[in-house]
């Protein structure tokens, strides 16, 4: 099970690149912004429980689904472009298997256990 969704999210990680590509915007805007929902560590400096919630709200395919609509619907390309660097980090990070964060640690995760054990 862990394996396929692993897959299904790089596949959603490859859509994301393919659509980025195709609509023209920089490669320098995604080459600058394809870290920056891991800047959500910082809540991690409040404890497991704080950081898991931010970690898991910059890691949520809600947001980049939303931007990405709102910029359609609005005819807003830079909306678009930055939805689309953020479900590809999205897609990337759980195809390697970093999934959302359980309360408990920084480690555990829905897609298990990463890091040394």
């Amino acid at each position: 099970m862990i394996r396929l969704l692993r897959l299904e999210n790089a596949a959603l990680a490859a859509l994301a690149i393919g659509l980025y590509w195709v609509s023209g915007a920089s490669w320098w805007l995604f080459a600058a912004l394809i870290l920056v929902p891991d800047l959500s560590f910082i809540g991690y400096l409040r404890g497991p429980r704080v950081g898991a919630r931010v970690y898991n709200a910059a890691h949520s395919w809600i947001g980049p689904v939303l931007a990405g609509a709102a910029g359609w619907l609005w005819q807003e390309p830079p909306a678009v472009s930055v939805a689309l660097v953020w479900a590809a980090h999205i897609g990337i990070d759980r195809a390697l298997g970093y999934g959302l964060k359980h309360e408990s640690g920084f480690s555990d995760t829905h897609l298990g256990r990463i890091g040394r054990h």
